[in-house]
C-alpha cells in the first residue's frame, strides 16, 4: 500500500553554508570526523532501535567525500539491510536524487511517505510506528510532532522539554503519482502548507545540540529525567553512560529554564498567529 522513506542529508555542500556558529569551516576534513561520531552515538542507534521496521533509510552523501570516510560510512551501516547510501553532487541534486529513487523503486506502492531526520539528532523508537499510525490513504498530508525534546551535550549536558511547530522531523503522506517528498520544503516553510496537521502531547524526537551546530542553539525548558526516557531514545552505551553521570542538576538551571520557556511560548505563539493569517 505505501513505501515509508526516512531521509537523511550529510555532509551535502550547500553555497550558502560556509561556516558552523563558532566560525569553524564546515564539511572538512575534522567536520567530518565529529558529524560521523555525532551519528553512530545519537542518530544511527535511534533510528536501527525502531520498534517499526517497515521503512527504507535514504542518506545522502556528498560525491566529494574522501574515500577514508567512504570506507568508514560502509563499515558503520553494512549490518543494516535497509539503509541506502548515496554520493550526489551536493545539495542542487538532493530533491531530484531523492525523486529518481522514489520513481525507480516505489512503482508499486500506490502511496508514499517520507519523513526527514537530520544526522545528529534522535528520535524516540516509536517514532515511525507514530507516524504510520495516522496513515489513511491521505492524497496530501503533512505531519508535525510539535513536542520533543532537546539535549546539549557540550559544553555541559543539559537536559529540556522543546516545543517547535514546523520542526526538522515533520514527515508526509502523499499518493503516489508525481509526489514532491518531505523535502519539497526546508522544514520551516511547511508553514505555506494548509494540508498540515500539528500533534502535541507525544514527544517523539530528541534535538541534539553541540558546538558544531550551524544554526541551534539550547533552548530547553523544564525537570526531564534521562533515567524515565532513555529507553525510548536510544543512544550508545557510552552516550548513555555520559549523560547520565554528567547531567546538570536542574536547580542549577531553572532560571534560565524559565526563560527558555517565555522564549519558545512566544515563538510558538508568533507562529501560529503568522500561520492563521
Amino acid at each position: 500500500m505505501f513505501q515509508h522513506l526516512l531521509i537523511t542529508r550529510f555532509n551535502l555542500k550547500n553555497p550558502d553554508w560556509k561556516f558552523t556558529k563558532n566560525n569553524d569551516t564546515l564539511l572538512d576534513d575534522q567536520w567530518m570526523k565529529e558529524r560521523i561520531k555525532l551519528f553512530q552515538n545519537y542518530c544511527l542507534p535511534s533510528v536501527v532501535n525502531q520498534t517499526c521496521k517497515d521503512f527504507k533509510w535514504l542518506i545522502f552523501f556528498d560525491n566529494t567525500t574522501d574515500n577514508f570516510f567512504k570506507n568508514e560510512i560502509q563499515n558503520i551501516v553494512q549490518e543494516y539491510n535497509n539503509i541506502m547510501i548515496f554520493y550526489i553532487n551536493g545539495m542542487p541534486e538532493f530533491n531530484s536524487s531523492i525523486l529518481k529513487y522514489v520513481s525507480e523503486n516505489t512503482k508499486d506502492k500506490h502511496y508514499l511517505i517520507t519523513s526527514r531526520i537530520d544526522n545528529d539528532d534522535c528520535i524516540h523508537r516509536g517514532f515511525i510506528a507514530e507516524i504510520q499510525s495516522l496513515f489513511n490513504q491521505q492524497d496530501f498530508l503533512a505531519i508535525d510532532f510539535t513536542e520533543g525534546y532537546t539535549l546539549q551535550i557540550e559544553p555541559e549536558v543539559i537536559l529540556g522539554k522543546k516545543n517547535h511547530i514546523f520542526n526538522p522531523f515533520i514527515s508526509l503522506i502523499e499518493k503516489n503519482e508525481n509526489p514532491k517528498t518531505v523535502w519539497h520544503y526546508v522544514h520551516n516553510m511547511w508553514k505555506k502548507e494548509q494540508r498540515i496537521i500539528q500533534i502535541d502531547g507525544k514527544r517523539v524526537w530528541m534535538s541534539v545540540i553541540h558546538e558544531k551546530n550551524k544554526v541551534n542553539e539550547f533552548d530547553g525548558y523544564g525537570n526531564v529525567d534521562w533515567k524515565k526516557i532513555s529507553s525510548d531514545f536510544i543512544v550508545s552505551d557510552i552516550i548513555n553512560t555520559k549523560i547520565s553521570n554528567e547531567l546538570i542538576l536542574f536547580k542549577k538551571w531553572w532560571f534560565k529554564s524559565f526563560r527558555n520557556y517565555l522564549y519558545v511560548e512566544m515563538v510558538r505563539i508568533s507562529k501560529v498567529l503568522k500561520t492563521d493569517n
